[in-house]
């Protein structure tokens, strides 16, 4: 049976083959053979196998392919529009070599006759980008149609919670596999979706704030231009800010009544905590730690903890702070109701250079309102919305 990275790197001998010999050479057809082989074998694995092409990492369904990582036809097929690829199992080896021939010309700006493309539109394979709102994907393309849920999301950053919450380490691994999903189901149409997961039980509460700000952190990130790296970068920061309220008992997190002097003091370590928590768990997730210790910190030097000497606080932690205080506002709480979007908004703007960045603040408000009909609050098992989100 053929591995997903077997295929993948069959794909790119055969492009290599495509690149350097004309139609009908021995070299060119046995790479086509190939490739279509792997594919073959590994449709008898996985009905419907699909690909993402994310800057510099590869994603089989939702598990990144280690090993290739930095593939160099990752960055090549996403510079030809094809950030997904999905194989089914009625793919022939013509519409393989029609893929490859169009990547090729893409690649080497030739001249396609879309005419002729969009009469022989290859059945078996679906592909286009899932980037950001606004790209069109490739002229003879069909994006993949998949129905996403927030279920396995959520259930693994529960999971990733009670890791913390008994003192071991922070599963990185799968806390980045999780902002890998959340950017599949925000780009599972040609237009960007922004999905918020609804809080069930008050005692979930950590778990779907933290999948909302990672979402809105991505959202926001990319309305302002950031790169496919940083965006990630932002969600993994969103989705770890709250991680030291794991150690905070659920009393003190859903308490209805006003907090005593030593239930404020735990709350308000949760920054530190959490910035250990991940600093020591993986070095290399610094921006991270600065991001769960710097979060509650206003622009005007209040909030918590409190800075022995006043600096600037980093931009990653000024753009998580503003989706942090919109999704907390605009969540159930025990203590008090949610705010409709429009009253959180104004008050954003309203402490907009006292509490946030002035453009932060301008910019996030902006993406919002603009940004309304592509919002979804889903269920963990509701599916998201393509195309037209449900707003709600």
């Amino acid at each position: 049976m053929s591995s997903p990275i077997e295929f993948l790197n069959a794909f790119a001998q055969a492009m290599s083959a495509l690149a350097l010999y004309p139609e009908g050479h021995t070299s060119r057809e046995h790479a086509l053979d190939s490739v279509y082989g792997k594919a073959r074998d590994l449709l008898d694995d996985e009905p419907n196998p699909v690909f993402s092409f994310l800057g510099d990492e590869v994603v089989y369904g939702d598990q990144p392919l280690r090993e290739l990582r930095s593939w160099a036809w990752s960055h090549k097929l996403s510079e030809a529009g094809i950030q997904r690829l999905q194989l089914d199992p009625t793919v022939t080896r013509d519409e393989l070599e029609e893929f490859f021939d169009l990547v090729l010309a893409r690649l080497t700006l030739q001249p396609i006759d879309t005419s002729e493309a969009r009469q022989t539109r290859p059945s078996g394979l679906r592909y286009g980008a899932i980037g950001i709102q606004g790209e069109d994907s490739i002229e003879s393309a069909a994006t993949a149609t998949i129905q996403l849920t927030l279920g396995a999301e959520a259930e693994t950053i529960r999971w990733v919670h009670e890791e913390i919450g008994d003192g071991r380490a922070l599963p990185v691994f799968e806390a980045e596999a999780v902002v890998r999903g959340l950017s599949v189901a925000m780009h599972g149409d040609r237009n960007l979706i922004l999905p918020l997961l609804r809080l069930r039980e008050f005692d979930e509460y950590t778990t779907t704030h933290s999948i909302n700000v990672s979402v809105l952190a991505m959202g926001i990130a990319e309305w302002l231009g950031m790169g496919a790296r940083d965006v990630r970068a932002f969600g993994v920061s969103g989705l770890l800010h709250d991680l030291g309220k794991v150690k905070i008992p659920n009393e003190i997190l859903n308490g209805k009544g006003k907090l005593t002097a030593e239930a404020r003091r735990v709350i308000n370590i949760h920054p530190a905590e959490g910035a250990r928590i991940i600093i020591t768990s993986e070095p290399e997730l610094d921006l991270a730690a600065v991001v769960a210790y710097e979060h509650h910190i206003m622009i005007n030097g209040g909030g918590y903890p409190s800075l022995a000497y006043p600096r600037d606080c980093h931009h990653a932690s000024k753009l998580v702070h503003v989706c942090d205080v919109y999704d907390a506002l605009r969540t159930n709480r025990p203590y008090r109701d949610s705010w409709p979007a429009e009253k959180v908004l104004a008050y954003i703007e309203e402490r907009s250079g006292v509490e946030f960045d002035g453009i932060i603040a301008h910019a996030f408000t902006h993406m919002m309102r603009e940004w309304e009909p592509q919002l979804a609050m889903v269920t963990e098992d509701q599916a998201i919305p393509e195309g037209q989100a449900a707003a709600g």
